[in-house]
């Protein structure tokens, strides 16, 4: 046990040596404290530290590390409610929390009546479970989480990509945040894989609306890379280490805002892809990758769009049919005559490279809308079939 025994450490607490850290995160564009960690730290009478790596794998042994971490979400909620008294705008802050917990039944009602004992927000804290603890305990956490969510808490995996990914899980327990593990970090965002893996990671939980955090960031070459895929916080020394309790106060008076070069001198090409993909997204809430060869689709859509009951994947055929369904009766010949896949298919072959037109389509609401669709034609690079990318746009209007 690494020289400490349980009772060492309990006595540690009663003592109040073991102190609350926070270390900052900023958001990864504007360099402004967002959130934080909180990372206790065992600091004794005498003034020498313990680090948490000499005791904590004691206590998680032995299930004893519960203790402690509701010992932190004690010390954090008193801290933040003294801040809130002194007017002091206060941010969340992350509470790790052991796999332990996961057998506790009232975990998620104890933590509630900590945070109301103290008059904070439940969205001031965020339960941070490590990415490793979650992978036995599927059933579990799946339970734990929906009922933080139920009582207004969010929900972080910690140390995402250190070997255990489970995209099933992210699927499954719908985190409000991933904090990318630092080893994926470990070649300085140089090496080309490193930087494909953080691409895809940023891309998909940038899709599912789930915040990303990367942590360990200490170089900048690893913080000029991050702010060009889209990770929304920098956590690490290069902003800033893990600090008591009157360093942090006045992090969060002067806001933490650190000045660094344009984003748009370090742009790379697939972030610059990504940005495109979302000032794209603002015009045309609904987007759909059609292969008119194969007779097949995949839709990208979103929550200003007149309709969603649309399929998001199926063939080219059920799509036009699904589409003339939605239409106005009026519109339904004109429509199922240009958008056929037959038709498509012709008029590419005739040198036609675009088409347009304007219909009514009923929302989910049951009010027809005028829709605008254009459907562009495109090469496959990689083989011989005939692609489509139709964007649409609804237009504010209505037709009873």
């Amino acid at each position: 046990m690494n020289g400490f025994i349980i009772s060492d450490i309990l006595t540690a607490m009663q003592r109040k040596e073991l102190t609350v850290y926070y270390q900052p995160k900023v958001d990864a564009t504007t360099n402004c404290l967002k959130s934080a960690e909180a990372l206790v730290r065992w600091i004794r009478k005498d003034g020498s530290v313990v680090l948490p790596g000499q005791f904590l794998p004691a206590m998680e042994q032995t299930g004893a590390v519960t203790m402690l971490d509701w010992y932190v979400v004690e010390k954090v909620c008193a801290f933040l409610e003294r801040l809130q008294k002194e007017g002091v705008k206060v941010r969340p802050v992350s509470v790790n929390f052991s796999r332990w917990h996961l057998h506790e039944e009232d975990m998620p009602k104890r933590l509630a009546d900590i945070v109301d004992a103290h008059h904070l927000d439940h969205s001031l804290i965020v339960v941070e479970i490590t990415e490793s603890a979650m992978i036995h305990e599927e059933n579990l956490m799946r339970k734990m989480v929906a009922a933080l969510h139920e009582k207004g808490f969010e929900f972080s995996i910690d140390d995402f990509g250190s070997g255990l990914s489970s995209l099933s899980m992210v699927a499954d327990t719908l985190p409000d945040e991933i904090k990318i593990d630092r080893s994926l970090l470990k070649k300085n965002c140089e090496d080309e894989r490193e930087r494909i893996i953080l691409e895809s990671i940023f891309l998909f939980a940038t899709r599912l609306n789930i915040r990303t955090v990367a942590e360990g960031v200490e170089t900048k070459e690893q913080l000029g890379f991050l702010r060009t895929c889209n990770c929304n916080l920098i956590q690490g020394f290069y902003f800033a280490r893990p600090m008591p309790e009157d360093a942090f106060r006045e992090c969060l008076v002067n806001r933490c805002q650190h000045n660094e070069e344009d984003i748009l001198e370090i742009q790379s090409e697939a972030a610059a892809v990504q940005l495109l993909l979302q000032a794209v997204c603002m015009r045309y809430p609904l987007i759909i990758y059609g292969n008119l060869t194969r007779n097949s689709f995949y839709m990208m859509t979103y929550e200003n769009f007149t309709s969603r009951g649309c399929p998001s994947t199926g063939t080219v055929d059920d799509l036009i049919t699904h589409g003339t369904m939605s239409m106005h009766p009026e519109d339904r010949e004109r429509w199922n005559a240009m958008f056929c896949r037959e038709n498509q298919l012709r008029l590419f072959r005739e040198g036609k490279k675009e088409l347009h037109m304007i219909t009514r389509q009923i929302g989910d609401d049951g009010v027809y809308r005028r829709v605008e669709t254009s459907n562009y034609f495109v090469k496959s690079p990689a083989s011989d079939d005939v692609l489509v990318i139709s964007l649409c746009n609804n237009f504010a209007d209505g037709e009873e």
